[in-house]
């Protein structure tokens, strides 16, 4: 451990923390806005600048190593002096149109402002390209980037997609694909990891909520809202709920306010890929002990951003992709085949909104593969966050939300697909699922063992996937 001085308190730090970690670790407040945690640190916004004892030049804690007996000062005049000019520098090339950006209230470049007191910009600088990219999923503006490269550590570091990157240098200098394509000419697998990171409007979801709004305004459509499982508990975050809550009831009544005529739960149609995914394991593994080629081990397949990625990067893995569908496109599709038939109207009136956690859905309803009859089995894709501003627009109080239940038919749904939204839910949902096929018994959730091989055959130490 390191001790260390900052603004005259006595801290200690792991050796090798940067100045900002000590702080953040010690609950001592440094802005920044391109450092993420766990990420090698850019220093590019230089927001996060401090004073530091025997050093000429203010220095960026995100990048700057602690050591033995340092002292440190993170709100001197001049550190607030330097930082109000490099958020100024920053705004003079950004677009101000805050009040009809999609972040606004919730932009962390908004918010900086009002922490660091700025009255009024004195810098107006030349714009640099403000190109718009709209992809069926995400949507980028590049004249609402602020080059932090949050967006570029994800793409490359958390996915290892290597789509986004820094293009070109200085003042030409933009973040996006190579030689100007845009993200739907990529390999992108539009998994919206930039649009988590990404601290202004320049990555968003592309929006859904005016297609949305024209159907339930539509007197000649049905719409159908289904839910899925990480939504009931996401969605409390954004009207300031504890994370990790579960408002599940909450939610079905605020879509219910919403004006949707149905709302369904795509646990339902987890239960339904469950079973079909089991059933298709053992009929390979059928045909495997027969001494037929079969392609084995058959990997789930409910990601869509998953499959894209298999599609572009390991297109000769592609037979051991499971053929089934997502649990909401399932529920699409018997949305407009059976519930349809039920009420005894066309399937073209029936308008199905999947609420999902995922900017890769709005690719999937895109695929042609999801295309029945020339309907689309599911019309729109809204994201937990495109929910909550449509929540907002009519002015629920979410918090104040009476429990209800979601519809039937398709409103209940069992505990394996509870689990689906945890890491190795899908796996270890169908294995119970052929166990209780294969032996008639369901299996004691304390009697399953979990164990993964490494590539050399060995078992992973501390594994509990399947």
């Amino acid at each position: 451990m390191v001790r260390m001085t900052i603004n005259g308190k006595i801290i200690e730090a792991p050796e090798g923390s940067t100045i900002l970690e000590a702080a953040r670790r010690n609950h001592i407040y440094i802005p920044s806005l391109c450092y993420m945690s766990d990420q090698h640190p850019s220093g590019s916004c230089r927001i996060c600048v401090v004073e530091v004892e025997g050093q000429k030049h203010l220095q960026a804690s995100c990048m700057t190593k602690v050591s033995d007996n340092m002292v440190i000062q993170t709100n001197t005049q001049r550190v607030r002096a330097a930082r109000k000019v490099l958020y100024e520098l920053i705004l003079s090339d950004h677009n101000q149109t805050c009040l009809t950006c999609n972040r606004n209230m919730t932009c962390e470049l908004q918010a900086l402002g009002k922490k660091l007191d700025l009255d009024e910009p004195r810098f107006e600088g030349e714009k640099s390209t403000g190109d718009m990219d709209v992809s069926v999923a995400i949507t980028r503006d590049n004249s609402k980037c602020i080059l932090c490269r949050r967006c570029v550590e994800a793409c490359n570091q958390y996915q290892t997609a290597g789509i986004i990157n820094l293009q070109n240098r200085g003042f030409d200098a933009t973040v996006g694909p190579a030689a100007g394509l845009a993200l739907g000419e990529v390999a992108c697998m539009f998994c919206g990891q930039c649009t988590v990171v990404c601290p202004t409007g320049a990555l968003t979801e592309t929006d859904s909520v005016r297609e949305v709004w024209a159907a339930l305004n539509d007197p000649d459509l049905r719409v159908v809202a289904q839910v899925a499982p990480a939504v009931r508990v996401a969605i409390g975050e954004e009207f300031g709920i504890p994370t990790g809550t579960d408002v599940t009831g909450k939610l079905a009544s605020a879509i219910k306010e919403l004006r949707f005529d149905d709302v369904f739960d795509t646990e339902w149609a987890a239960d339904l890929t469950v079973m079909e995914e089991g059933t298709e394991f053992l009929e390979r593994l059928s045909a495997y002990m027969e001494g037929r080629r079969v392609q084995l081990p058959m990997i789930t397949s409910c990601s869509p951003g998953w499959i894209k990625y298999v599609e572009h990067q390991f297109p000769d893995q592609l037979g051991h992709l499971s053929s089934c569908k997502s649990p909401h496109m399932m529920m699409g599709a018997l949305v407009k085949e059976h519930y349809a038939k039920k009420l005894g109207i066309p399937a073209d009136k029936l308008f199905v909104v999947s609420i999902m956690p995922c900017t890769a859905k709005k690719f999937e309803i895109k695929r042609p593969e999801m295309v029945n009859g020339g309907l689309p089995n599911v019309d729109a894709v809204l994201t937990t966050r495109e929910l909550a501003d449509m929540i907002r627009a009519v002015g629920i109080d979410f918090d104040l939300m009476e429990v209800s239940r979601f519809h039937t038919p398709f409103g209940e749904a069992s505990g394996a697909a509870d689990i689906f939204g945890v890491t190795g839910g899908v796996m270890e949902a169908a294995l119970r699922t052929v166990y209780e096929i294969v032996t008639g018994r369901e299996i004691p959730f304390e009697g399953l063992r979990v164990e993964t091989l490494r590539g050399d055959g060995e078992i992973k130490e501390g594994a509990v996937t399947i």
